[in-house]
């Protein structure tokens, strides 16, 4: 039985049995008793994205990774870096130092801070992100096109990816389509990846994709 612990491009979390190229973390959201979610979705503003496997080093998921027997912060799992964008998260300085560095600079490229600093990106992104009470902005067809490589949007509950002006729809296993704009056209729309995420994206920061999107 999967447990609860893949995320989705609306950060909502799953038990699916496809893992995905990234782990993640919101902090300690889970019983390591019986391996289950809490009722809390997240416990730290800092929401970020770590490797699967760094330095040899074994995590039990949902169990007790700290010293004495404690419950750690619940690993979590993302098919790729542009969902875990989207779900709200961002680069890790312990697991991840290069590109986190890079992701803050782009950040204070984009808002014009001369010495940006994670805990301002983490303030910004918790009152942006669907998951922690953001109201993601509906977006049109036509503006598509202007945004850039790796910002997701949503038809409904249907996610999509943009890559090289293409709409790739998103699942737990991958990415399928493209889909062409313009069978998207008069339907609702909204934004999924949060706007400081977005700005970061226009600064350059190239995110990881999974192979499907490739095909």
């Amino acid at each position: 039985m999967p447990l609860q612990n893949r995320v989705d491009p609306f950060g909502a979390i799953h038990a699916v049995p496809e893992r995905g190229l990234f782990m993640g973390n919101r902090g300690i959201i889970h019983d390591p008793e019986t391996k289950t979610l809490l009722r809390k979705r997240w416990a730290l503003p800092a929401w970020i994205i770590c490797v699967c496997q760094r330095r040899g080093v074994r995590r039990e998921p949902m169990g007790r990774n700290r010293p004495g027997g404690k419950a750690g912060w619940t690993e979590l799992f993302f098919l790729d870096e542009v969902t875990a964008l989207a779900a709200g998260h961002r680069p890790c300085f312990f697991c991840r130092r290069e590109q986190a560095s890079d992701f803050v600079a782009r950040f204070g490229e984009a808002v014009r801070i001369a010495k940006p600093r994670a805990p301002m990106l983490d303030r910004r992104l918790h009152k942006e992100r669907l998951a922690s009470g953001g109201r993601p902005p509906a977006v049109e067809v036509a503006e598509l096109g202007g945004l850039p490589d790796g910002t997701m949007f949503a038809d409904g509950s249907t996610a999509y990816a943009l890559r090289d002006g293409k709409a790739l729809e998103w699942s737990f296993g991958g990415y399928a389509g493209p889909v062409p704009f313009n069978r998207l056209a008069r339907r609702p729309l909204r934004l999924l990846t949060p706007a400081t995420s977005i700005s970061v994206l226009r600064q350059g920061y190239a995110p990881v994709w999974h192979p499907s999107a490739d095909t």
